[in-house]
């Protein structure tokens, strides 16, 4: 059976709620738009990494649990804590990259939870709406705890989402080029609604991991040459010495 991928990788998507960070992925991977959607919760605490590790088969957009109840003449919802996320793989000089994206929680009261996830990261999404600028200055907050959690080998991108809405616009796009430029990252901006940049924010993300990554896999495919080459040779042996014992002559491998 061919290999489904040569690596993997795991990228976050950081920002405010609103920003459109869920839309960002279900138009990257399932190329569908969703105006309209449930924010996205943190994960609970007693979950683990290997947990989910296990179950990455299963998408996890489901919610585990929702009840309702009234509080002062008001309906409330709460919901068990989750993280969305979803897979993808693309073909970056002839390398099969395995992306594992996860939607994190943009909400304050869960960054604290959010940030377990940040030291497992290859590359990280800032993500900023551009009809919010309030969104665009907390980019800063997200970029300082980034550098804070997040292992030194981390790739960054800042994204200025829902770039169709010009009409509605209080981030300029200088704003963000400049941004960018003061922390050493691309920047693009994006609309999910229109599908402008999807393709081309992630990939290039993705591209910048592996070649922080490069020198790490190349020596991880050499090893697994290594180990290939040597089976298949003892395997050829094994067949050249039953053949030779059962013919009573010599083999020519």
């Amino acid at each position: 059976m061919a290999k489904q991928y040569d690596v993997l990788f795991r990228l976050l998507l950081l920002g405010d709620s609103g920003v459109g960070k869920t839309c960002l992925l279900c138009r990257f991977t399932d190329n569908e738009f969703h105006p309209s959607h449930i924010s996205t919760i943190a994960l609970p605490r007693f979950w683990s990494w290997s947990l989910l590790e296990k179950r990455l088969p299963v998408f996890i957009r489901c919610i585990s649990l929702l009840f309702a109840w009234k509080t002062e003449g008001t309906v409330q919802y709460i919901f068990l804590q989750r993280v969305d996320f979803k897979m993808k793989t693309l073909l970056i000089d002839g390398i099969k990259v395995r992306i594992q994206i996860w939607d994190t929680a943009g909400q304050e009261r869960y960054q604290t939870i959010t940030k377990q996830y940040y030291r497992r990261a290859q590359g990280i999404f800032l993500v900023y709406d551009i009809t919010s600028e309030r969104s665009f200055q907390h980019i800063m907050k997200w970029a300082s705890d980034v550098d804070e959690y997040a292992p030194d080998k981390v790739q960054k991108i800042l994204v200025g989402n829902k770039s169709d809405e010009v009409d509605k616009r209080q981030v300029a796009t200088e704003q963000g080029l400049k941004l960018a430029k003061a922390y050493g990252m691309d920047f693009f901006e994006t609309s999910a609604f229109t599908n402008h940049n999807i393709t081309e924010t992630f990939t290039r993300l993705a591209e910048q991991v592996l070649a922080a990554n490069k020198k790490d896999l190349d020596l991880l495919r050499m090893t697994m040459n290594d180990e290939i080459n040597l089976a298949a040779l003892e395997e050829e042996e094994g067949l050249c010495d039953g053949a030779a014992g059962d013919q009573g002559k010599a083999c020519w491998c």
